[in-house]
């Protein structure tokens, strides 16, 4: 009975010291099969979603693959990336970065460090370059998905014989999205410091100096903003009832600036904004007088413009509606100028 006691002590002793290092190794096959599993379904999924897009008539090619990260991250490097569009727009990335943590593979963090290359359908080609350039996208069903986007250190150049572009550079940009409750999408974005090439009007008033641009907005019916294309989708969400409630927009060009603090938007039939924004506009005397030596409003709707400023100002601030309808932009009577197009 001692030695059968003593015998079932020693194989508890061993099951005690090799146990854990047999569980470990099951452990490590195991994860290991898991993260060949999750490259392998990764790949397959980008190549369905190739298939699937030019079907649509839009593309997405790389010119080579690799996949790496192992254990924890499932890293991509993909060369010559490129998406395009039936209307001839078009994004390559000569290296994109793509990478995932196992244990969350639905959200992922991307970097493209030799920049972009993005081609219009009427202009030519413009390169774009970045101190840092990166974006991170998950929740791809939301309506609309997450998606982070920040770039520092912008600058766009067009290629040789492309036609130039309006925004030469930029100190930072940033643009997220983010699904709300009862089917509403929250989006951000912000230009800031622009160097812009521009001209006339718009000239006159930055005085050469950086433009910035900044709004943070909820709309209502995301799930209806889809399409074939850009104008497409702003159709269907108009159709919908699509409404942009603005809760931050401001804009700077020189001294002057708008910062709108409330606000409801949508897009009329013309693809140019309908509704109206209470703004705060500072120096709003001398945006007034670029317009009239412009000529881009009439010796009599500056008149107009000016006694309203007048009574509404406090200091150097004058608090006023800005009225988009008709295809018109007003300020109070005065009708300076075409409402922004959408699309």
């Amino acid at each position: 009975m001692t030695t059968d006691h003593a015998s079932l002590a020693q194989k508890r002793l061993r099951l005690g010291l090799y146990g854990p290092f047999v569980a470990l190794v099951i452990f490590a096959g195991a994860w290991s099969a898991a993260w060949l599993w999750a490259r392998g379904e990764a790949a397959r999924r980008m190549d369905g979603a190739s298939i699937v897009v030019a079907q649509t008539g839009y593309g997405l090619t790389w010119t080579s693959r690799a996949f790496y990260g192992f254990p924890f991250r499932l890293d991509v490097n993909l060369t010559g990336a490129r998406f395009s569009a039936p209307s001839g727009w078009a994004v390559e990335a000569p290296a994109l970065k793509a990478e995932a943590f196992v244990y969350a593979p639905g959200h992922w963090v991307a970097a493209a460090p030799q920049g972009l290359v993005i081609t219009r359908p009427s202009g030519g080609a413009v390169t774009i370059g970045a101190r840092v350039l990166r974006a991170s996208f998950s929740a791809a069903q939301a309506h609309p998905p997450r998606i982070s986007l920040e770039a520092l250190g912008v600058s766009v150049t067009p290629v040789p014989g492309a036609a130039p572009v309006l925004v030469t550079a930029a100190e930072e940009v940033h643009l997220h999205t983010r699904a709300g409750p009862a089917n509403q999408g929250a989006v951000y974005v912000e230009i800031d410091k622009a160097r812009a090439r521009l001209t006339g009007l718009l000239g006159r008033i930055a005085g050469g100096k950086p433009v910035s641009f900044a709004a943070d907005a909820i709309f209502s019916h995301a799930s209806a903003l889809q399409g074939a294309d850009w104008p497409s989708a702003v159709r269907a969400w108009r159709q919908a009832g699509g409404l942009l409630n603005v809760r931050m927009m401001r804009a700077s060009a020189g001294q002057v600036v708008v910062d709108a603090r409330a606000g409801a938007l949508s897009v009329g039939s013309d693809g140019r904004l309908v509704g109206s924004l209470t703004a705060d506009i500072r120096e709003a005397p001398r945006a007034l007088a670029a317009m009239g030596q412009s000529g881009a409003i009439a010796p009599e709707a500056a008149g107009a413009a000016a006694s309203v400023i007048g009574a509404r100002s406090h200091g150097q601030i004058a608090t006023l509606t800005i009225d988009f309808q008709a295809g018109q932009t007003t300020l109070g009577p005065a009708a300076i100028g075409p409402a922004p197009r959408v699309y």
